[in-house]
C-alpha cells in the first residue's frame, strides 16, 4: 500500500534536514477536521491484557468479533478466522472474500507449527498477450482480478484446527455488514484518495455515498449486498462461493464487465497448502515464518544479518546503526528480487543463500567495515490453551481492483498486477494458474518450543523490515512502546523513508551522507506498517495494536467452556 496525504506526493530530490519539522498541508488538514465537525470518532484500545485470550487486528470492530468467538468457546483458529471476516466487512480497503489468506498455526494439540498458503491463481484465460499492452488492466477493473482464494481458507482452517460451525464463525461479520460500523478518519482519507478510481468502476455504488461522494468519518456504513453474500455462504457453506449461487454471479458479472475470470475457475476450488514454516533464529529463540510464495525468508535473512552486526551497530536509533539497518533491509531486498522460486518447482533452486547464515555475517561484515568507528492487513490472536495463529491477508492495492459486482458487496482483489510479465523463466511469470508473489511475513517466535509472539504487519516489500524494527525493539522497550517507535525503510533504489519528526536529525544526516535519499514521511506514517501483535507472558497474555491505523487489541474476560 502507498502512503496518504501530502507525504505521499513529496518531492524525490533529496533534502538536508535543517532540525526544523517540514510544514503541514494545512488546507489538507483542515479539510479532516471539519469532517468530523459534531462527530464523535472512537479512540480504539491499543493495548490489552487477558488470562483468557487475546486478539489483535487492524479495526476494533474485528477485534471484537475475535473475543467474541474466544468468549463463545472458540479456540485461536476460531477467533483468527472470525476477526479475519468481520476485516473484510469493515476494513474492506484492504481485505476480503475477493482476496487472499495466509497464515502461520502453532496447534497445541499437536504442537506442530503449520504455515497456510492460500495464494489466489491466475485464471484458466490468463495468457500474457492478454495484458501486454494494457498495464492499467493489471490493477484496475475486472481483468485485474485471479480467482479468490480467502474462503476456501477459512474453511480449511476451521475444519481441521477449529472448533466451532462455519455458521457460527461467520456471524459477527454477517451482524456487521447489516448494522453498519463508522467509517474511520483514516478509511475516508483512503477513499478521498481513491475516489476516482472508485468513480469509475464498478465499486463505487458500494463505497461513496450516492456512487460519487466521499462519506464522512464518523458515519455509518451499512453494506446490505455482502450481508446477504455472507448469510448465503453460512446457510449453504463455503462451497457456494465457488460452485453455487455466489460463483454463478461472480461468472455473470465478469462476462458483463470484461473479467476472464469464469465458472470453470471457481469450481477448481483454491484449496491451500499446508507448507512447513521457514525457521530462524530471534536471539535465544526460534522464529518461525511464511515461506515462499510469501517473504519469510527476508525477513530471515535481515536477522541474520543484522544480529550478526558488532553490537554497537545493531543500535537502529544511532546514526551508525541506522545506516547499517538501511543497508540491511536493502541487501536482503535485492537477495529477494534476485533469487525468486516457485515453492513448488524447487528444482530451480540451486541453494538457499538467503537462509544461510554464513552469508549473512559475510554481508553484517560489509557492512560493518564501511562503518567501524561507523492495502493488505494482518491479525494476531491467542488462546489460552496455546493455540496461536498469525494471518495475513489482502486484495493486494488500496480497494484492490475497484470492481466489484452490486449483488455480492465485495471488492475483486488486483493480484494479476503482482505477476513478472517480461521474463518467461520467472517462477512468478503469468500463466494460467499461477500463484502471485507475496510480501506477507506472519510470524510465530517460541521460547523453549512454547508460542511466546505471534507477529505480522501490512505494507508490501515493507513487511519485513517492520517486523524486524519492532523485534528488535522489544529487546529493551515495553510492547507499546516497541511498536510505537518510528521506524524507516530502504527501497531497492537506496530510497529511505523515515517517520522524520520522530527521528534524531543526526540520524537523518548521517543517513544522507551514506548516499541514501531521504523520503520524510509524517509522524506514524500508513506507509510504514501496521504491526499486530499478541505475546504470552507467563500465562499473561497482552495484545498490541499500530496506532498507524485503526488496530485494536482486546481479551475475554471469561471463556465458555465445555462444562458450561
Amino acid at each position: 500500500m502507498t502512503e496518504l496525504g501530502a507525504a505521499q506526493r513529496s518531492s524525490t530530490q533529496p533534502r538536508r534536514n535543517t532540525g526544523q519539522a517540514r510544514p503541514r498541508r494545512l488546507r489538507e488538514v483542515d479539510t479532516d477536521l471539519l469532517e468530523l465537525t459534531d462527530t464523535r470518532i472512537h479512540e480504539p484500545q491499543r493495548i490489552a491484557t487477558s488470562k483468557h485470550g487475546m486478539v489483535s487486528t487492524a479495526h476494533y470492530s474485528a477485534t471484537a468479533a475475535g473475543v467474541r468467538t474466544l468468549e463463545q468457546g472458540g479456540n485461536a483458529i476460531d477467533a483468527a478466522v472470525a476477526a479475519a471476516l468481520a476485516l473484510g466487512v469493515c476494513e474492506p480497503a484492504a481485505s476480503g472474500l475477493g482476496g487472499q489468506t495466509m497464515m502461520l498455526v502453532h496447534y497445541r494439540a499437536s504442537g506442530t507449527t503449520v504455515a497456510i498458503d492460500g495464494s489466489s491463481r491466475a485464471p484458466n484465460r490468463a495468457v500474457i498477450d492478454s495484458f501486454a499492452n494494457l498495464r492499467s488492466d493489471r490493477r484496475r477493473g475486472h481483468l485485474a482480478t485471479t480467482v479468490p482464494s480467502s474462503v476456501a481458507t477459512y474453511a480449511h482452517v476451521l475444519e481441521r484446527y477449529g472448533r466451532l460451525s462455519w455458521a457460527t464463525v461467520i456471524e459477527p461479520a454477517i451482524v456487521l455488514a447489516e448494522e453498519g460500523y463508522e467509517v474511520s478518519l483514516l478509511q475516508h482519507r483512503l477513499t478521498r484518495r481513491e475516489r476516482k478510481h472508485l468513480q469509475s468502476r464498478s465499486a463505487g455504488p458500494l463505497f461513496l455515498h450516492d456512487g460519487r461522494r466521499v462519506r464522512r468519518a464518523g458515519t455509518k456504513l451499512v453494506q446490505p449486498a455482502l450481508a446477504a453474500t455472507l448469510r448465503r455462504l453460512a446457510d449453504r457453506g463455503y462451497e457456494d462461493f465457488y460452485l453455487g449461487e455466489t460463483a454463478r454471479l461472480i461468472h455473470e458479472d465478469m462476462e458483463v464487465n470484461g473479467g476472464i475470470l469464469r465458472a470453470d475457475d471457481l469450481a477448481q476450488i483454491p484449496h491451500p497448502i499446508e507448507r512447513e514454516p521457514l525457521a530462524g533464529r530471534f536471539r535465544r529463540n526460534r522464529l518461525l515464518t511464511m515461506p515462499l510464495p510469501g517473504a519469510g525468508r527476508t525477513l530471515v535473512e535481515m536477522l541474520n544479518i543484522h544480529q550478526s552486526l558488532p553490537r554497537e551497530l545493531q543500535d537502529i536509533d544511532t546514526p551508525e546503526g541506522a545506516v547499517c539497518l538501511a543497508q540491511t533491509i536493502r541487501q536482503a531486498l535485492i537477495d529477494r528480487r534476485d533469487r525468486p522460486f516457485d515453492p513448488n518447482l524447487y528444482s530451480q533452486v540451486s541453494d538457499k543463500q538467503m537462509l544461510n547464515r554464513r552469508y549473512a555475517q559475510q554481508v553484517a561484515r560489509q557492512i560493518a567495515e564501511v562503518h567501524s568507528p561507523g492495502e493488505t492487513t494482518h491479525l494476531s490472536a491467542m488462546d489460552s490453551d496455546g493455540n496461536v495463529v498469525a494471518l495475513t491477508q489482502s486484495i493486494e492495492n488500496v480497494y484492490g481492483s475497484c470492481a466489484a459486482s452490486p449483488q455480492l458487496g465485495f471488492l475483486y482483489n488486483n493480484y494479476m498486477s503482482a505477476f513478472d510479465y517480461e521474463d518467461p523463466a520467472h517462477p512468478y511469470y503469468l500463466r494460467p494458474n499461477a500463484v502471485p508473489w507475496a510480501s506477507v511475513a506472519p510470524t510465530i517466535v517460541l521460547k523453549d518450543d512454547t508460542p511466546w509472539l505471534a507477529i505480522g504487519s501490512p505494507g508490501s516489500e515493507r513487511i519485513p523490515p517492520t517486523i524486524l524494527q519492532v523485534l528488535h525493539r522489544l529487546q529493551g522497550c515495553p510492547p507499546l512502546a516497541a511498536v510505537d517507535a518510528p521506524r524507516i525503510h530502504c527501497s531497492l533504489q537506496g530510497v529511505v523513508s523515515v517517520e522524520a519528526s520522530r527521528i534524531a536529525t543526526d540520524v537523518l544526516t548521517a543517513l544522507e551522507g551514506a548516499g541514501f535519499e531521504l523520503n520524510r514521511r509524517e509522524p506514524y506514517s500508513f506507509y510504514m506498517g501496521c504491526v499486530q501483535m499478541v505475546m504470552n507472558e507467563g500465562g499473561r497474555m497482552i495484545g498490541v495494536a499500530d496506532p498507524r491505523r485503526d488496530g485494536a487489541a482486546a481479551g475475554p474476560d471469561s471463556v465458555t467452556t465445555e462444562a458450561d
